[in-house]
């Protein structure tokens, strides 16, 4: 395959298919580099990963990790902690690239979250950052492409290119404005966060996430939980996406009102045209089988702390008003909620955002009373 088109004399673009030309490309590492991928999702659990594009100073490298050993020969630059990987968003990528390399890139700056501590509003696309920062408009023609098929069109690896071409740009840019913030060490901590995220992504308590658990009593919220950790489980193990195995509605219909026996399921899902009734077995079994930890698990807020939510919820809007940040940068309303159901502040509040919302938000938890009471 020819290399992709460049639309400037530099950097230069390298077609990289055989795990050799990549390892002849990094025998002198870089101190840093311009990383994102390309990946498909649509109807397996996995990230299919198709591309992994490297800016190197003055050239890119568009990696095939379609070719057999190029995954391996990957990993040693997104293990080398001498290496800073700069990216823009990449959670999506981490997961790709540590299901598909067996690794994740580590350091790493993240140029959105970089871009939000700095000052430049919350959750920016690399289009409107590149935008912003470089007085650039970038296309986006090919988002939604299909990175699996070969050859790849040159629209396609023009696009691929772009994606990374400006992260070491922006990473000076952003470097720069963060280190007169004196914020370089929060980005660091957050990025490590991510990573750390990355690594045990696992949820112990899913339930919370969704809206509609806290119109359930506690033995729904139970059977709730315990249908989407069997889900996870399942998707998992099946390498399909969460909603293909139990969508969102059914999981709540069926914890709000359990159907009495197997022939009552069975009716519940033939009623229901995406409905996965071959599963019908395994759902029950998940419905009526208590979880170990069940008796201990935090309970989606009700109507009754919402009080307590916004109390809390100003608290986060005070302290971000007085730092020019996004509130949900500094803690989510879902991580708030979290807080609320659990009785405890979040793990990441042990860092910078300590000093600036663990003692009020504490005293807010001790003004509310008891927290929701768990499932039994």
């Amino acid at each position: 395959m020819p290399p992709a088109p460049a639309t400037t004399a530099t950097p230069l673009t390298h077609w990289i298919d055989q795990p050799a030309q990549l390892q002849e490309q990094l025998q002198q590492p870089p101190d840093r580099i311009g990383l994102d991928t390309e990946f498909i999702r649509e109807r397996t659990w996995w990230p299919q990963l198709a591309l992994v594009q490297i800016a190197i100073h003055d050239r890119i490298l568009l990696v095939d990790t379609l070719v057999p050993g190029m995954c391996e020969a990957l990993a040693p630059l997104l293990d080398d902690a001498a290496v800073l990987k700069v990216m823009h968003s990449p959670s999506e990528d981490l997961v790709a690239l540590q299901h598909a390399c067996g690794t994740l890139p580590a350091p790493m700056f993240d140029t959105q979250h970089a871009a939000a501590l700095a000052g430049h509003g919350a959750g920016l696309g690399y289009q409107k950052l590149v935008l912003a920062l470089t007085g650039e408009t970038l296309d986006k023609g090919e988002t939604r492409s299909d990175w699996l098929r070969r050859p790849l069109s040159p629209a396609q690896l023009h696009y691929a290119g772009e994606d990374v071409r400006h992260l070491l740009d922006m990473h000076d840019t952003l470097g720069r404005q963060l280190r007169e913030l004196d914020r370089d060490a929060w980005l660091e901590e957050d990025c490590e966060r991510q990573l750390q995220a990355a690594r045990d992504p696992v949820d112990p308590w899913p339930h919370l996430a969704m809206r509609a658990a806290q119109f359930l009593d506690a033995a729904a919220q139970a059977r709730l939980l315990r249908l989407l950790r069997w889900r996870e489980t399942h998707a998992r193990d099946s390498d399909r996406p969460r909603n293909w195995i139990l969508d969102n509605e059914l999981a709540v219909s069926l914890a709000k009102s359990p159907p009495r026996d197997r022939h009552a399921l069975q009716a519940m899902l033939d009623a229901r045209p995406k409905a996965p009734r071959k599963l019908a077995s395994h759902i029950q079994a998940a419905l009526e089988q208590p979880l170990p930890d069940e008796n201990g698990m935090p309970l989606a807020s009700s109507d009754d702390h919402r009080a307590t939510l916004k109390r809390m919820q100003q608290v986060v809007a005070d302290a971000a008003s007085s730092l020019d940040l996004p509130d949900a940068l500094l803690l989510s309303r879902r991580k708030l909620e979290q807080a609320l159901a659990e009785g405890r502040l979040p793990a990441s509040l042990a860092g910078w955002r300590g000093p600036l919302l663990e003692a009020p938000l504490k005293a807010i938890l001790a003004d509310a009373g008891e927290t929701p009471k768990a499932a039994v």
